[in-house]
């Protein structure tokens, strides 16, 4: 569906009451697919997320000699495994702007023995994941690359991965841990991967770790620093439900903040991994009220008798994907919302902390950029055209600040088929 270019929102003319269904999680859903490849014998997703970053997992996976069957409007997949033996000797991926396909199927490739070759975007050209080449490279693998040092686009020789011991930064990316994680039972010697510093993004690897044990593959952790992949083990196929997205989830939570009422969530609750449902907890400091089930969640926004929302400080290294949600909260809080802890967050689809600062700063807000967040300060926005930079997150948060303040427009609306094609159609809906 196209939309018009730039996209103006219309402000909600009431309080919400909403129950909401969001698309299957990104996150589980190209591990899935990835292990489901990995696996021995046939595996069904049920459940899963139909976006740019998934197809090109899809189409990846399927280069590499993989059966993957799509069933989009059934949300599933459906996918033969290879039992750790690459099909093809020669590959070409392109994997567009989708950082989890680069960095998990280039580990993958390294399994193989033949020539592969990975590519993506203009912008995947600047995003280095030079710490994952080399921890690629002392697991015994080889990975040329073909422009900028450390970046995509790449050549990755294959001739399997020897495995053992390897040391990885952990406050770059949680994503180069998942991908040495997903490919190291098919490594000779298995993997024990120690991380150096402080790592952020944790509740991802969590979410690797439960998909692991779902298609039968145990992680050990014997410390909060440490992960150990015993050689030997074997994915078995499965039939596999992918739960909710929460990224996609904590737009229509924030609309309840920003314009009151309730929204609430089936399938994604008080059990889940994913550690962007953690906004709620966020949320709920700054006044709103939270309910949660094993398999519901449901906030309310703050009453005006209550006082409204209020500004917090708040570390979100391990929930960085809503920290621009949160952005767009804050300018209706009665003090000032500093976020920390999300430095790392400059190298993702964009620069996420200048970004927000400048388009905040357009639309009459003042926000401090700081060197690991930023703060942001009271002050009802102004109308504006939103540049979202090829960022499906900035689209998506600004559309929720426009349903509070009037004249917003979202320039380049259909980058949200990234990871949620029917974004705008579930906006329209809150109506």
């Amino acid at each position: 569906m196209s939309f018009p270019d730039p996209l103006p929102i219309q402000p909600l003319t009431a309080p919400l009451d909403a129950m909401v269904q969001v698309p299957g999680s990104k996150s589980y859903t190209n591990r899935a697919l990835l292990l489901a490849a990995l696996a021995r014998g046939r595996s069904t997703l049920e459940g899963a997320l139909y976006s740019d970053d998934t197809r090109h997992m899809a189409s990846g996976l399927r280069a590499l000699g993989i059966e993957v069957i799509e069933d989009e409007p059934g949300a599933r997949f459906e996918v033969s495994g290879c039992d750790g033996r690459i099909p093809a000797e020669a590959a070409s991926v392109y994997v567009g702007n989708s950082g989890t396909t680069a960095r998990f199927i280039t580990v993958m490739m390294a399994l193989g023995h033949g020539r592969y070759e990975v590519d993506g975007v203009p912008r995947m050209h600047e995003r280095p994941i030079h710490p994952l080449l080399d921890a690629i490279s002392e697991l015994g693998g080889e990975v040329e690359c073909l422009g900028r040092e450390g970046c995509v686009p790449l050549r990755v020789l294959g001739r399997g991965l020897r495995g053992g011991r390897v040391r990885v930064p952990g406050h770059l990316s949680s994503q180069y841990i998942t991908g040495l994680l997903l490919s190291a039972p098919h490594m000779r010697d298995g993997l024990q991967l120690e991380v150096e510093g402080k790592l952020v993004s944790r509740p991802y690897l969590e979410i690797t770790r439960q998909a692991m044990a779902s298609f039968g593959v145990q992680v050990d952790c014997p410390s909060a620093q440490s992960f150990h992949v015993a050689p030997g083990q074997h994915y078995r196929g499965q039939h596999y439900r992918v739960e909710p997205d929460a990224s996609g989830a904590s737009y229509f939570f924030a609309a309840a903040a920003v314009c009151g009422g309730r929204v609430r969530v089936e399938g994604l609750g008080s059990q889940s991994l994913q550690g962007d449902l953690g906004l709620c907890q966020v949320l709920e400091r700054m006044g709103c009220q939270l309910e949660q089930g094993t398999d519901f969640t449901e906030l309310r926004g703050p009453r005006p008798e209550d006082g409204g929302l209020r500004g917090i400080e708040v570390d979100m290294a391990d929930l960085s994907d809503v920290a621009q949600t949160l952005a767009v909260v804050a300018p209706f809080a009665s003090t000032p919302t500093r976020i920390t802890g999300i430095g790392f967050i400059r190298r993702k689809e964009t620069d996420r902390i200048g970004a927000m600062v400048r388009e905040l700063g357009r639309l009459g807000v003042r926000a401090d950029e700081e060197e690991d967040g930023l703060c942001i300060h009271p002050g009802m926005p102004r109308p504006g055209a939103v540049e979202t930079y090829e960022d499906h997150r900035m689209a998506m948060s600004f559309a929720v600040l426009g349903l509070r303040a009037p004249g917003i427009e979202i320039r380049d609306p259909g980058c949200t088929a990234k990871t949620f094609p029917t974004f705008w159609e579930v906006l329209e809906d809150l109506r």
